[in-house]
């Protein structure tokens, strides 16, 4: 079932032109302050996985996740920028990363996938930087298998107060950068009501600052 997506504030072109001028610098930028938020992200999801399971990673970005995988752990990934692809393609060429099968230039809100593909499904830090946020995760859903999980690694708004005004106040700015600052739970909480197909088993806060969380869904069987 689909959502009633939000009106866009960001739109796709501008997103893939921000993050092709991210991709040299991302790294640098991005690398440490994500780095344990990542690793419990990829932890939940490698518990998650069946045997012979596969995780689809979107938004995968310059691939700076992929090492920290078992090796046992079979992945695909796609992200939107090919820029970025690039770095992870060559990541996984120079790390020898044999246990990634594809990388793709893929919209997060229209994947090429068939129904029920993956046992886990992973988006990390993407969801405020997708046009049409409620989209991108009804095909999370759309493309997990009945029973597997959605892992989402994310921001959440304040929504009220000093912070939820300064998010308000820089939401001009960080949409010229790709992302937004104004993203409240309450709007992960509607999503999942209107879509009616998963139910969240886990709601963890991740560092810096307790600004951002790891949310879990499980796709509900049909």
């Amino acid at each position: 079932m689909a959502s009633t997506a939000q009106p866009a504030d960001l739109q796709t072109t501008s997103v893939t032109a921000a993050y092709d001028r991210w991709a040299p610098v991302y790294d640098m930028v991005f690398g440490k302050v994500f780095t344990e938020g990542r690793s419990d992200a990829i932890r939940a999801a490698e518990a998650a996985l069946p045997e012979g399971g596969r995780v689809l990673e979107v938004g995968v970005g310059t691939g700076i996740s992929l090492p920290h995988y078992q090796r046992s752990t079979r992945l695909v990934a796609v992200d939107l920028s090919d820029a970025m692809l690039d770095k992870a393609r060559a990541r996984k060429a120079r790390l020898e990363l044999d246990n990634v099968e594809d990388i793709q230039v893929m919209d997060a809100e229209a994947m090429r996938f068939e129904d029920d593909s993956f046992e886990v499904v992973m988006a990390q830090y993407i969801i405020t930087s997708c046009p049409n946020p409620e989209r991108a995760l009804d095909e999370f859903v759309r493309v997990a298998k009945p029973g597997g999980d959605i892992i989402i690694t994310t921001r959440i708004g304040a929504n009220l107060g000093l912070r939820g005004r300064i998010e308000k106040f820089l939401m001009p700015l960080t949409t010229k950068l790709g992302f937004r600052t104004e993203f409240p739970y309450t709007r992960y909480e509607n999503w999942a009501k209107m879509n009616g197909r998963v139910e969240l088993v886990e709601n963890t806060s991740l560092p810096p600052l307790g600004h951002f969380s790891m949310l879990r869904y499980r796709k509900l069987a049909e």
